[in-house]
């Protein structure tokens, strides 16, 4: 499914002039080489463009970003093997650079034999075009001669960006005349793309593609995936095959795919693109999650990544569209249309997205899922109403759900893949959280300690959302009522709610009897065994609290509160909560120890 989708996008894009043209690859160029005419280096520019990075609290910085130019193709294969219109230090002079200085030679002979390769192919290829730029291109390849330039003031000028810098060539004085985009030089190589394109299909790498259904070459090797983060400088590969327990019916390399070259060079390009442009992906831990649209239009990854990252990349109106989502999720009203989307955006259109993790040379999928675009944003809303705990809105990122999952002491802060992928897939299309999501939340408020900076470290709104989501959204697709409402809910009789409420009055009543003063409360010493063992922990708790109530003024006040709520109970605590249960008690004590505070805020605001 996903190289079938990404060959369509490819056509998409190509329909609409977006993508490189067979035959050609981006370049990021550094360095402008300037060449007379009879084919001396004149100059050599710094051809970056400088970009400002806004750093926070005002301050700024300037950073140089290569140019990326269209060269034609450059080679991919391993070893000693040179391009035509050469680009790489290395073919083009033929020194190293170290220790401060150039030399033309090394231990294994490489600089020299890749020059000579790079003077070999380019002399051919650019034999017999006549043009100003193509000469004396032709002239700095006959006449350069790396022993005598080691001490070239241009090159030393350079230092070590010498290296890992690439090149393009420009007739002297004229910087718009370069010699990539000589008409009669791209009219020769587009020729030579056209006629490898005509040769005749070996018979026996010929077989049925698995994307387009006709017989065609069979790939053996597929191109690689550049700029993946965490991926090879020189790119991975999605498709491989490398062990010989991986082949089968005498077949080997990726010619156990049966993808065709047309369709291996269509899903490579969309790939690279996609990694290539930031709107596209975003990253996770270790997981590159890429999305697009079919129509091709980029303001749906606009609109995605507003959503779903909380990124404001369309300002006031995608707040105001995801509000307005969540009111409608709020008052069920999720599956109807979305009338409130801008004109340009279709609900219909249809929207991938991809989770990819560099393992090693290769590419590992960790989910791919494909949904109407409106009833993505639809099942995001109702993920962000699910993750509310308070009436005041505020929309949940995926990764500080990833941040709470880890213990702030462990030295390892990434997260199980499997769980973010399974994580997405529940936000996506709107099914139930995985379990051990809840389990490992629960663990988390359990075992993690209180801080002086963040109070409630143990409990705090993400985990407090993402507690209540699992409950609710496993009770909603059972089809029974949910339990847990958005803010305290007196009405709620639940067993584990209403232990809950009552630990936090009791701690609450423990706080206002010191005076705030206290550095441990109750929730520092029963807290984890309180909402697992209620029957043991709660009697003990209750005693401590008669002590607590001689020392208050309003002890009429607390009295009802501990009142109404065991009985409630009934007069009698479980002995023994489940995993739900526990989750049940959390939210009640963080809605009940929550609402002390609204209330004090309110009484300020009159």
């Amino acid at each position: 499914m996903l190289i079938k989708a990404l060959c369509d996008y490819y056509d998409i894009l190509k329909k609409d002039g977006r993508v490189l043209p067979d035959g050609y690859s981006n370049v990021n160029v550094h360095y402008l080489i300037s060449l007379t005419s009879d084919g001396k280096i004149d100059q050599i520019m710094n051809w970056q463009n400088t970009v400002t990075i806004e750093l926070g609290k005002g301050k700024i910085k300037e950073k140089q970003t290569p140019r990326q130019l269209i060269m034609p193709k450059r080679t991919e294969k391993p070893g000693i093997d040179s391009n035509i219109v050469e680009h790489r230090p290395l073919y083009i002079f033929g020194l190293n650079y170290s220790d401060n200085c150039f030399a033309p030679n090394d231990k294994t002979d490489k600089a020299k034999k890749s020059h000579l390769l790079f003077v070999e192919k380019n002399l051919e290829f650019i034999d017999g075009i006549d043009s100003p730029v193509v000469n004396a291109y032709r002239n700095f390849i006959l006449n350069w001669s790396p022993e005598d330039e080691t001490e070239n003031s241009y090159l030393l000028s350079m230092g070590k960006a010498y290296s890992n810098s690439y090149f393009a060539f420009c007739l002297s004085g004229r910087p718009d005349l370069l010699l990539h985009e000589d008409c009669l030089l791209k009219e020769k190589w587009e020729k030579l793309i056209d006629e490898a394109a005509a040769v005749p299909q070996c018979a026996d790498d010929a077989a049925q593609c698995a994307v387009s259904g006709n017989v065609e070459q069979i790939a053996r090797i597929h191109n690689k995936i550049s700029g993946l983060p965490g991926g090879l400088a020189m790119g991975n590969i999605l498709v491989c095959f490398k062990n010989a327990s991986e082949n089968s019916y005498g077949k080997d390399q990726s010619f156990n795919s049966n993808i065709s070259e047309s369709a291996m060079k269509k899903y490579t390009e969309a790939l690279n693109m996609l990694v290539k442009d930031k709107k596209h992906y975003t990253v996770l831990d270790d997981i590159t999650v890429l999305h697009w649209a079919m129509s091709g239009d980029e303001k749906y990854d606009s609109f995605y990544s507003a959503f779903m990252s909380n990124q404001q990349m369309d300002g006031e109106q995608t707040d105001q569209m995801l509000k307005s989502l969540m009111t409608g999720a709020k008052n069920g009203n999720v599956t109807t249309d979305l009338t409130d989307l801008p004109d340009e955006i279709d609900p219909n259109v249809d929207f991938y997205i991809v989770g990819l993790k560099p393992n090693s040379s290769r590419i590992s999928v960790k989910f791919v899922y494909h949904k109407r675009f409106g009833d993505i944003l639809r099942n995001i809303a109702q993920h962000q109403l699910d993750m509310q705990i308070l009436n005041d809105f505020r929309p949940v990122d995926l990764w500080q759900i990833k941040k709470e999952l880890v213990s702030p002491k462990s030295k390892n802060q990434t997260v199980d893949p499997a769980l973010l992928s399974k994580i997405y897939e529940s936000v996506i299309y709107g099914t139930r959280y995985p379990e051990y999501l809840l389990s490992a939340m629960v663990k988390r408020v359990k075992t993690d300690s209180d801080t002086d900076k963040d109070r409630f470290i143990k409990l705090n709104n993400v985990r407090a959302g993402v507690i209540k989501a699992c409950i609710n959204r496993k009770l909603r697709l059972q089809g029974k009522k949910e339990e847990l409402k958005l803010s305290l809910d007196l009405e709620n009789q639940n067993p584990a709610y209403l232990c809950g409420r009552l630990f936090a009055v009791l701690e609450k009543l423990q706080q206002d009897a010191a005076n705030n003063s206290l550095n441990r409360t109750i929730k520092d010493s029963y807290f984890a065994s309180a909402s697992s063992k209620p029957a043991i922990i709660f009697p003990k708790l209750i005693k401590l609290a008669q002590n607590h109530l001689n020392k208050v003024d309003k002890k009429a006040y607390w009295n009802k509160q501990i009142g109404e709520i065991i009985t409630g109970l009934e007069s009698e605590f479980p002995n023994i909560f489940s995993l739900y249960e526990q989750g049940t008690f959390m939210i009640g004590y963080y809605q009940q120890y929550q609402s002390y505070f609204v209330k004090k805020e309110n009484k300020q605001e009159d």
